[in-house]
């Protein structure tokens, strides 16, 4: 069955201390979901600069449709510098403005997202009003709606957040995000099962999935909750982890998985890539597999 993706908002450069790694959330997932073999194209925005060029070149690379990727005359290409703690847990400081802030909707993206199975999307890129309005009107085209919260202090609302939770068919968090947002909606409760349903409640979303890092996930999927407690690795470094285990889950719901093998499997692409330097290190199908059921 033939499965078409379209991703929208930011691609970039993350700088470590050491090299500069080509990434952000939307080029995270779109990387991933054309490894497990769905169409996948960006809608996003590049500057007139190698690092621009460099970009295109690894999502062609990569298989990733870059027709919608538009250069603009006046803003770089994005950049964040990351830093990691002894964990490997990261944190960003996100240049703007980037290119990808100002992204202008366009015939050709109406027409690819009318067209797509799914349209994934998160909040970062609406920091800016120019890639904000181009995203709620892309919605109004949309066939199935993920929603990735990214929460990147200073670059959200709440109001925004609102606004794309009551229009997301599928919502993803994690834990930390869960309860930020939760008690940011008036929730008087402590655990995140309850968190995640009084969520789903004021939004209206059947599908919420919340990762917990190392300790696996939640899935609520058709009024169902699923678990998954997480697999052990040797972090190396966090940065794309949630991006995998978002594109493997969504891969899996859409060629109609078993809620609970698909959560399982995101699980394990996260904690593979996490275990891996960068953010979008190859896995292959055999190793996933090993690492889901060894010996």
């Amino acid at each position: 069955m033939k499965i078409n993706a379209v991703c929208f908002g930011e691609v970039l450069w993350d700088v470590f201390p050491d090299k500069a790694r080509i990434g952000g959330a939307t080029l995270n997932v779109a990387s991933r979901l054309s490894a497990t073999g769905i169409e996948t194209e960006i809608i996003s925005r590049i500057g007139i600069d190698q690092k621009g060029k460099d970009i295109l070149a690894y999502l062609k690379s990569n298989n990733v449709g870059t027709e919608n990727i538009v250069t603009d005359p006046t803003y770089p290409t994005g950049m964040v510098n990351v830093t990691l703690s002894s964990s490997g847990s990261a944190t960003y400081e996100i240049s703007y403005p980037s290119a990808w802030d100002k992204i202008e909707i366009s015939g050709s993206s109406i027409n690819s997202i009318s067209k797509a199975d799914v349209f994934l999307f998160g909040s970062l890129v609406c920091r800016d009003e120019i890639s904000r309005n181009t995203l709620f009107d892309l919605l109004e085209s949309a066939n199935y709606k993920v929603f990735d919260i990214n929460l990147r202090h200073p670059h959200y609302q709440k109001e925004t957040l609102q606004q794309l939770m009551q229009k997301a068919d599928f919502i993803k968090f994690n834990d930390e995000e869960l309860f930020e947002i939760a008690a940011m909606l008036g929730s008087s409760f402590n655990s995140l099962e309850q968190n995640l349903l009084f969520i789903s409640e004021k939004t209206n979303s059947q599908s919420i999935c919340v990762t917990k890092g190392s300790h696996g996930a939640v899935l609520l999927f058709e009024g169902k909750l699923y678990y998954n407690s997480g697999y052990q690795i040797k972090v190396k470094d966090t940065v794309g982890a949630g991006d995998s285990f978002l594109a493997s889950l969504i891969a899996k719901i859409l060629t109609k998985e078993n809620p609970q093998n698909a959560l399982d499997y995101a699980c394990a692409v996260g904690a593979l890539v996490a275990g891996r330097e960068g953010a979008n290190p190859k896995l292959e199908a055999e190793e996933i597999k090993k690492f889901m059921f060894p010996g």
